[in-house]
């Protein structure tokens, strides 16, 4: 299995590994407000979800500006969504990334990337990815210190426990 692809199902496993231990808490956990980098851990699984969405557009070849303009409102329209909407929206979404992976023959392939924040570069398929996988990560651990303040217990999303949980090789 190609390498960016593995981390993308380890980025699928870890969401899905946080939702199901927020599962196990109370369902007023998502909307409790916290003193951190997102008032709720709600807003904080719609802004990865939103921005996954954003990549992946990019990814298939819509401009950044475009990709964004689309995908930001995601992130209002999720904000109050319950766990399980969480999970059955990222798990369409691991889809959707899926179908994109086997329509592609060279993730290192270059595009040209017009990012209205930081400025124009070139990149490949595969560091797209990869920055997907890292703001999730990001904003994962982000997450379980949001359920530290709220005086619950997080779980382990390290990509080594992942290893451990999954085959090693998928075809999709």
């Amino acid at each position: 299995m190609n390498h960016p692809v593995q981390m993308f199902d380890y980025h699928s496993w870890a969401t899905q590994t946080l939702l199901g231990r927020i599962k196990e808490l109370p369902s007023s956990v998502l909307q409790q407000e916290v003193n951190t980098s997102f008032p709720t851990i709600g807003e904080a699984f719609a802004h990865i979800y939103a921005v996954d969405k954003c990549w992946l557009q990019v990814l298939k070849g819509v401009s950044m500006p475009n990709a964004l303009e689309e995908c930001l409102p995601l992130q209002q329209e999720t904000l109050h969504y319950s766990v399980e909407e969480f999970a059955k929206a990222f798990t369409e979404l691991t889809e959707e990334y899926r179908a994109w992976f086997r329509s592609q023959d060279d993730l290192e392939q270059t595009i040209a990337l017009e990012n209205p924040y930081a400025g124009s570069r070139s990149t490949r398929l595969s560091e797209i990815v990869l920055q997907t996988v890292n703001h999730g990560t990001y904003h994962r651990g982000n997450i379980s210190t949001m359920l530290r303040q709220l005086g619950y217990a997080s779980t382990m999303t390290e990509y080594a426990l992942y290893w451990y949980h999954t085959p090693i090789a998928k075809d999709y």
